[in-house]
């Protein structure tokens, strides 16, 4: 194990140990992002970088937590996962 499995504070100063996006596109491309996760399409291969991204950015996890329950709220129960 490294400093940055241990370490959250590491971890967040080493940023990700994969490509990851910037907040910009994250928020153009997350609408994309979440229609592949609700489809169960590889979302990760739609919008390469997105996961690492949310997983290192708080605010845009957040964005990424509302609109997933707005459009999970919105979507009839069999487009439900």
């Amino acid at each position: 194990m490294t400093p940055r499995d241990h370490n959250p504070a590491i971890a967040r100063l080493l940023g990700p140990g994969e490509p990851e996006i910037l907040c910009d596109e994250c928020f153009e491309q997350l609408d994309v992002y979440v229609e592949a996760e609700l489809r169960d399409a590889d979302a990760d291969a739609t919008v390469p970088g997105m996961r690492a991204h949310l997983r290192g950015c708080p605010a845009c996890a957040e964005e990424y937590q509302s609109l997933r329950a707005l459009v999970e709220q919105d979507a009839g129960p069999a487009e439900r996962r």
